[in-house]
């Protein structure tokens, strides 16, 4: 999920060339429960791109109960919630990665929105404190996705996968974990998945400009061997398509 690019037009190329689940756009709970046209727009999904999840954030319990309520109607696969976006104007309203300062108020939050929707209802989060994890699974969550930096670090550094492998490797964990940050070649994919025993991996920035990358990956996985890069042609057609669709 990544605010202005996973809309409709680049979640179709990217589900042409291998991804497997895909999100939209994070939506405010606020702006949703408000009946704001830009975060009504970002409901639109389509049959061939399922599996696919809606993602929304928000710091109010009742606001994100709503906001589940109203996301249920649309049916997508499952309901993601964002705990991990570091931009300010998020983060200092007490979403998204601001969340990570109050952990007893992301249970709570998560709690609501399980207990509103019959959807799955999964989490995406940032490096924080070990015992998150089993506190989400506790109270329903289906699925743990954790992007591997803090959200002072932003975008910056190395992402960190040791403690996403920690999360993993935890007997008391039983939901599936999708590790997250810098994989952006098949070869990393693998070592990584290797490596820290993720179930998934999930691809973001890499697939901007890029939306190969999925189907390389999974090629990579089955045979260890490269496909050939994507000719003049290939790009054409995928910036038509986008173009097109947009």
């Amino acid at each position: 999920p990544m605010e202005d690019v996973s809309d409709p037009p680049f979640r179709a190329v990217c589900k042409d060339n291998g991804a497997d689940l895909m999100y939209t756009e994070f939506i405010s709970s606020e702006g949703l429960i408000r009946d704001a046209i830009k975060s009504r727009k970002k409901l639109d999904i389509f049959e061939y791109e399922r599996p696919v999840g809606i993602q929304i954030f928000g710091g109010d319990e009742d606001s994100l109960a709503m906001a589940a309520k109203i996301v249920e109607v649309t049916n997508p696969d499952l309901l993601d919630i964002n705990f991990g976006c570091p931009v300010k104007k998020v983060a200092l309203k007490g979403a998204g990665a601001g969340v990570l300062k109050d952990i007893d108020l992301m249970v709570r939050l998560t709690s609501a929105v399980v207990k509103a929707t019959s959807l799955p209802v999964t989490v995406k989060t940032r490096l924080g404190w070990d015992e998150v994890a089993e506190r989400l699974q506790d109270v329903g969550i289906q699925a743990l996705a954790i992007h591997g930096r803090t959200r002072t670090q932003m975008y910056k550094g190395e992402a960190d996968w040791t403690l996403i492998g920690k999360v993993k490797n935890n007997p008391r964990i039983k939901i599936p974990i999708f590790g997250n940050g810098d994989i952006d070649s098949p070869e990393k994919a693998v070592e990584y998945k290797n490596r820290y025993g993720v179930d998934g991996i999930m691809i973001g920035r890499a697939a901007i400009g890029y939306p190969w990358i999925f189907n390389e990956i999974k090629h990579y996985v089955k045979t260890g061997e490269h496909l050939p890069p994507p000719t003049i042609e290939d790009r054409l057609f995928v910036c038509r398509k986008h173009l097109n669709k947009s």
